[in-house]
Formats: structure tokens, sequence, C-alpha cells
């Protein structure tokens, strides 16, 4: 073959994480960490009172500076207070009254403006870092969503190309489409959710401990069938580390080789590691292909090691296929526990609509980043198609949306990323003004009703069941 890895990969990228700090060094994030260590206090108490002890050594006769021109101790404080914020600020402030009452003792009145300044000076300097890293960690974990977002959209566009192609060149000797890829591995991945809540007992092949992908039976069959496999064998991957035994197999059974070259390439590459021949000396192996099961977040949790398949086969398009396939697959497995507890909720939501519904309401839980989801329910005669077909071509591009229309009425639920209060007023004013502009009417007059709900809490489907009750859909 070609090339000993299939690259440039979607589905293979390694997630890209924001850094709110810059391209800090080591020096550099030492002294302005992006998070409180737990050794914070410990560090807190050291460095005050070694900063105590090298002004104790150098003016024994005043160890807190107290005559010179200016109060330079309380530079310690203020380090503490930018790099751990107001608390552990205030901490080092005690401490520097501790070492007056102790170096001190028969020192005269107490040098109220010395340390009145000192901690109010701290106190602004820690409030400021506590400002600060509190944005940079919503910044970080809206980063950390947004490229979730791409990956899978990244993966989607692959697929949707590759379906082009495929559809002239395989339709005739290919019992599935791409879009039936789809749909099945969805199924199994809300299935695997469903096994892991009840594992079964007595499976052939599942290693002691139980199964973490319960679905991989079904996802083994479905792919050696897409993919043209005959014996291959799916491992798990716990921490970073390989399992021996297969949690899914077909063909006939045989021993994982954890040091084969294939093996360690496609775990060090997380891209599917093939042999080749060409210009390049073959590597010394006794499989095929092996291919990682990695998630949109770049988590690897198994490897899929391919022993036997047809040598027209192995090609490009046929192992890129089974990659993002994988890919797929294991992205569906991360979100499955929260997106079934939606489906179950609300069983005619679309699955792209609850998948990203659990991911924003899993960021809002975890830094507090608001989104919210607003209802447009349109009447449902002339005018009010128009206007409902209007708007829908008026969303945002980060915005999901699902539109539903009954007898009566036509219902658009907007999901917002990142949406505050602020941000809903905004686009309604801008969904009023488009149709101020083009039709000559607003949402009051064209009888459109507004329903509004901010993500929070820990069950995001009975809130959108709520929502689509307010906005008099019976679902």
């Amino acid at each position: 073959m070609n090339t000993a890895a299939v690259e440039n990969n979607p589905g293979a990228s390694k997630p890209r994480h924001a850094h709110p700090f810059g391209n800090l060094g080591r020096v550099r994030r030492f002294l302005a960490p992006a998070v409180a260590r737990p050794f914070a206090i410990v560090e807190t108490v050291v460095l005050v009172l070694a900063v105590l002890a090298v002004a104790r050594w150098l003016h024994p006769e005043d160890p807190l500076l107290l005559h010179n021109g200016f109060p330079w101790l309380w530079l310690a404080p203020l380090l503490v207070a930018l790099r751990y914020g107001s608390l552990l600020g205030l901490l080092s402030g005690a401490l520097m009254l501790g070492a007056w009452a102790l170096f001190y003792p028969h020192g005269g009145p107490f040098p109220t403006l010395y340390f009145a300044g000192g901690l109010i000076q701290t106190i602004l300097a820690g409030h400021f870092g506590d400002t600060w890293g509190s944005r940079a960690e919503r910044a970080s974990s809206l980063n950390d969503y947004l490229n979730d977002r791409l990956v899978a959209l990244t993966n989607s566009h692959y697929l949707m190309r590759l379906s082009h192609e495929r559809l002239e060149k395989d339709l005739l000797s290919r019992p599935t489409t791409l879009r039936d890829s789809i749909t099945e591995l969805r199924r199994l991945s809300v299935a695997t959710d469903t096994a892991l809540a009840v594992p079964a007992a007595g499976k052939e092949n599942d290693p002691p401990g139980g199964n973490p992908l319960s679905g991989a039976s079904g996802l083994l069959e479905f792919v050696a069938q897409a993919c043209q496999i005959e014996v291959a064998a799916l491992y798990p991957v716990h921490h970073g580390k390989l399992g021996a035994q297969a949690i899914a197999r077909i063909g006939d059974p045989f021993e994982l080789a954890v040091h084969d070259e294939l093996v360690t390439h496609a775990l060090n590459t997380l891209s599917v590691a093939h042999l080749k021949n060409e210009d390049t000396v073959v590597p010394v192996s006794q499989y095929l292909v092996c291919a990682p099961l990695v998630s949109a977040d770049g988590e690897l949790r198994a490897l899929l090691v391919v022993k036997r398949m047809p040598f027209l086969s192995l090609n490009f398009d046929n192992l890129q296929l089974l990659l993002v396939l994988l890919g797929y697959y294991a992205d569906g497995v991360e979100h499955s526990a929260f997106v079934q507890r939606i489906l179950d909720r609300v069983p005619n939501c679309p699955y792209e609509f609850a998948l990203d519904l659990s991911r924003l309401t899993r960021l809002q839980q975890k830094a507090g980043v608001a989104s919210s989801l607003v209802a447009l329910a349109f009447p449902r005669d002339e005018e009010g198609d128009s206007l409902f077909e209007h708007v829908m071509r008026r969303r945002r591009s980060l915005d999901v949306m699902w539109p539903v229309q009954t007898a009566k009425q036509s219902v658009l639920v907007n999901l917002m990323p990142a949406t505050d209060t602020t941000g809903i007023d905004g686009y309604l004013a801008r969904i009023e003004a488009s149709l101020t502009a083009q039709f000559n009417t607003d949402l009051e007059r064209a009888r459109v009703g507004v329903h509004t709900l901010h993500l929070e809490g820990d069950e995001p489907g009975a809130a959108l069941m709520r929502l689509l009750k307010r906005s008099g859909l019976d679902v």
C-alpha cells in the first residue's frame, strides 16, 4: 500500500485546546498558573515565611521595614493574591499581622496605615485574580465545546463527501449506504447505553469486570459488513492501556501481540495503520490493519485489529471510511447516556438536537456558560408558513434548530449556545427587524408566540418537554 498510516483524517485529528494566557513557558506558567493548585496554601505560607525570614535576617531591628519609604514586604501578599485570589491573599496578610505581633512585642503603637494599605492592595489584586481566573476558565470550557462541535462537523462533512463518491462506485455492490451506516451507528451507540445500565451475563467475549462498550459486537459486525473485513477483533483501552482480551471479534479467534509494530503505530498516532510496500520497507507484523476508536474529544476507547480482509478492500478510501465510522460510534457512545435521557422524555426530538442539548447542559453545569432555548410558535396559514420559513433561513451559524409542524401551528425550537438573556433579546430584535423590512410586520402583529428557557439543572429532557408544552405542542 501507499502509506503506513492514513493521514489527513478528520476523525483522527487531535482536538485543539485554547490557552487563555497564550503560549506560556514553564517559568511563566509557574508564576501565573491558570488554576489554583491544591498545594497553594502550603506555597502561600512558605513564600510569606521565607520573605519574612529574609527581612528579619537583613534588618533584625525592623523586620517589617516599617520605617522604609515603601512597604516592600507587601509585595509577597500582592503576588499571592494575583496567583491564587483573595482568600489566600488575606491569609498572607494574616501572616504579616502575626509577624508584627511576634517581632514587635513592645514596638509602640500599631501601624494602622501600613497594614490597612497593604490589606486593601491585597484585596484589590485578589479580586482581579479571581475575576480573570473565572473568565479564563469559562472561555476554556466554551472553546472545548466549540472544538467538539468542529470535530463533529468535520466528520459529518467528510461522510457527506464520501457518500456521494460511494453512490457512484459501490451502490450496486454494497448492501447499505452511508446514510444507513450513520443511522445504524446511532442505534448501536444508544443501545450501548442501555446495555451498560443492565449488563448482560454470560457473554463469551466480555472481559472480566464488564464490557466498557456493550454494543461492540454489533459495531464490529456492521463495520465488517460495510468495509469487507473477514477476521478482526476489538480490544478495549483503559486509561491509555490496551487490554489483551477482545470485547468483540469476527471470524477465527487469534491472540493479540501487544508489541506488534502496527499496534504500536496506531496507538501512538491515533490513526489507521496498515502494511505498506512500494519504496518502503514492510514492517514485521501479523496483522493487516489497526484502527483506533477515538471519540471527538480525542479519547482513545478501543483498538480494532484486522487480521484478514480482501486485498482489493485494503485501499485508502475504505480505510478512511473505517476510521470515521469508528470515530462516529465512539462520539455517540460518549454522549449516549445524556442523549438517551432526553430521547426518553421527548421521543420525537432529532438526535443532533438532543446531542447538542446534552453538551450545552454539561457545559453550563461545568463552567456556568449560559445557553438558551427559544421557541417561536407561528400560526399554520399561508402568512404564518411564509414567516416560519423566513425565520428558519435567518438562523445563526452556531444555532441548532428543530422545526415542528402540526395541523394548527408551526413551532421553531432554536438551541442557542453561549447565549444569555441579553443574547436572546438581540436575537428577537434581529428577527423583528428582518420581518419589518421583508413583510412590514413584527412578532406581535403576526401572532407569533415567543417562549424562552435557559439551560440549567440536571434534566434537559424535562426542560425541553416543558418548553414544548408552553408552545402548544403535545409530544
